[in-house]
């Protein structure tokens, strides 16, 4: 099997990283080169995924690459912009998913799909995908609903890469390789700022692996000699 590197193409193949418990999936999807993120349970089959941007006969496809009876028990919509949920209504109509969202941009979401956010995620909410347990981490300031979720590999692992205990973050667009999101105001990028900071540097490990909404993947290590030079630029 190829090793991971999340590097992926719009049109391309899927990326694919299997774990002990996981099998996370990555696609590049419409004319803003989203990334969608399919996270597989490996004991059961129960699936979510991550922001259905464009598509959906993509996503439709990358969710039978993970389960072939097309199986998907929730869509997880990091925030409210058009971009990461164009796919939205046709996914869900198509597979009779749940939609999770930030509370804060909930009403937004269900107002520019016609489909209803079926639940609202708080900080430090729990998302059980079979026997996976993912935790919602609020990023408040590239929209005020803005959420990453977070899994942890177990204790002990086997698979080839895996590493005990590493978080695992799908961040949105709240954090990216080389800064945080975009933000359009002073306070905004302080709270998204001061958010990044203290519910991701200071509480996961220089291992933490970050999915992004657009683009490739980092570490919280890659990132972290940078978070000065972040504030400072202010954006």
């Amino acid at each position: 099997m190829t090793a991971y590197t999340g590097d992926v193409t719009t049109g391309g193949p899927t990326a694919l990283r299997v774990l002990d418990e996981v099998e996370i999936r990555k696609v590049s999807v419409g004319p803003m080169d989203n990334d969608a993120y399919l996270v597989t349970c490996r004991r059961g089959g129960s699936q979510l995924l991550v922001d259905a941007a464009a598509d959906p006969d993509r996503l439709l496809e990358l969710v039978r690459e993970g389960n072939e009876t097309a199986r998907l028990d929730v869509v997880v919509t990091t925030h409210r912009h058009r971009d990461h949920l164009a796919a939205l209504t046709s996914v869900v109509a198509a597979t009779g998913a749940q939609v999770a969202a930030g509370a804060p941009d909930a009403d937004a979401i269900t107002e520019l799909t016609g489909t209803s956010v079926t639940r609202r995620l708080h900080d430090g909410d729990l998302v059980v995908v079979g026997h996976l347990t993912l935790q919602a981490v609020a990023l408040r300031g590239h929209t005020p609903g803005s959420v990453a979720l977070v899994y942890r590999e177990p204790e002990h692992v086997t698979c080839p890469g895996a590493v005990a205990g590493r978080a695992h973050v799908f961040t949105g667009d709240s954090l990216f390789p080389g800064g945080v999101g975009r933000t359009t105001t002073p306070d905004d990028f302080t709270s998204l700022y001061d958010d990044v900071t203290a519910r991701l540097f200071d509480r996961f490990d220089d291992a933490t692996w970050v999915y992004p909404g657009h683009g490739r993947d980092t570490t919280l290590g890659a990132e972290r000699p940078h978070l000065a030079q972040w504030r400072d630029r202010g954006w």
